[in-house]
């Protein structure tokens, strides 16, 4: 008998650099360079973000800081810096491995049963930087796992690439019944951010954040009774009008974030087609696709924060309850959009934090570049 894969021991961590969005909002509306027009939109998208805090690994952006060099912020004249994408992309390979092996170890130490000696294949997630040997080769030398694993990266998919990677991980364990693999999603969003009169940059601006999450998938028995989510199927869909509203691309000063206001309505717009399909291949959910009662058909919602205005769309098509996003709303609220490391920041909430109960069915979506809308459903796993 075949069991399904579950996602277990989930981890998350933040750098230690706190960005208070009041704060943050005051330096982006004071450049010099801002128009009228440009500084209102910076004030309406910092207090209308649902964000209250976000993280990141520039510690020279924080207001505390002893930094002695400026490359982002000359806080003298109060100024947002330019660096180049080399330079950011040199913070990332500098930076992005600790968060990489540090979340990667804590997910290890929180399993009771699973060791380094028993990880399969590492696959890891991140749109924010690139080096070569990369954050996989890093994880398997620093936690000594052995040289022959499968090592895989998720490279510049955007804020939805943790869903394939999940969905991959169950593919493994399908394929091998004793594969246990290490998923590991590590976004250095601060890196790229930058003062724009830009509309779509200035709203990317009051958004973005770093943060690491990382779980074990396996389909193994152990002794051990884990909480965790069974991951029972998965669902990619694409908004067809959306190519021109959410984009990711390599410019010479960072990478550059498309992201239009028209995004929430193409969210809201097309999400039950994003889902029907998921729905429709699931034995006891087939027959409970009623668009006015499908927030009621799952009990947990692991909606991917990508800003206050997408949830609101989606809660309001959905028919969702306060409580139902509240994990995607606190999420936002403390963290920020951390990019493809949001939406296992909200599976782990739902798990430890909003009462989760063996045998709950959850429903996950994460949205990004495309417009692609992954979607997947789980089941809780939380053994007595």
């Amino acid at each position: 008998m075949s069991h399904s894969a579950i996602l277990r021991s989930l981890q998350t961590i933040v750098p230690s650099t706190t960005l208070r969005q009041e704060e943050v909002r005051d330096v982006f509306a004071a450049q010099p360079d801002l128009g009228r027009l440009a500084k209102r939109i910076v004030t309406a998208s910092f207090n209308g973000s649902g964000i209250d805090t976000r993280y990141t690994v520039l510690d020279e952006l924080s207001f505390s800081s002893t930094a002695e060099s400026s490359q982002f912020f000359d806080r003298e004249h109060g100024v947002l810096l330019s660096p180049s994408t080399k330079v950011r992309n040199e913070i990332y390979v500098r930076e992005a491995w600790k968060l990489y092996v540090d979340v990667a170890r804590r997910t290890l130490e929180a399993d009771p049963d699973i060791t380094a000696a028993d990880i399969t294949h590492v696959i890891t997630v991140s749109c924010t930087g690139f080096y070569a040997p990369g954050p996989d080769y890093e994880i398997v030398r620093a936690l000594g796992l052995a040289d022959s694993v499968e090592r895989y990266h998720f490279g510049f998919m955007g804020c939805y690439a943790s869903m394939p990677a999940l969905r991959a991980a169950a593919q493994f364990c399908a394929a091998n019944p004793e594969a246990v693999v290490l998923v590991v999603s590590v976004e250095l969003c601060t890196l790229h951010l930058r003062s724009s009169e830009d509309p779509d940059m200035i709203v990317a601006t009051s958004l973005f954040a770093d943060g690491a999450a990382a779980g074990l998938v396996t389909a193994r028995a152990f002794d051990s009774a884990v909480p965790g989510f069974a991951l029972d199927r998965f669902h990619t869909g694409i908004i067809p009008d959306g190519k021109k509203d959410m984009a990711w691309m390599i410019g010479d000063e960072g990478f550059e974030m498309v992201l239009s206001t028209a995004v929430p309505q193409l969210i809201g717009d097309n999400i039950f087609d994003a889902l029907r399909p998921l729905y429709a291949a699931d034995a006891t959910l087939a027959g409970a696709f009623d668009e006015d009662e499908i927030g009621e058909s799952v009990a947990h919602w692991a909606i991917h924060p990508g800003g206050r205005s997408i949830l609101d769309k989606v809660q309001e098509h959905l028919k969702l309850s306060e409580q139902q996003l509240h994990p995607a709303r606190e999420v936002l609220r403390q963290y920020g959009n951390m990019s493809s490391a949001t939406v296992l920041f909200v599976l782990r909430r739902i798990l430890e934090e909003e009462g989760a109960r063996d045998g709950e069915r959850v429903t996950a979506m994460a949205f990004g570049p495309g417009l692609t809308a992954e979607s997947a459903l789980l089941t809780v796993v939380a053994p007595l």
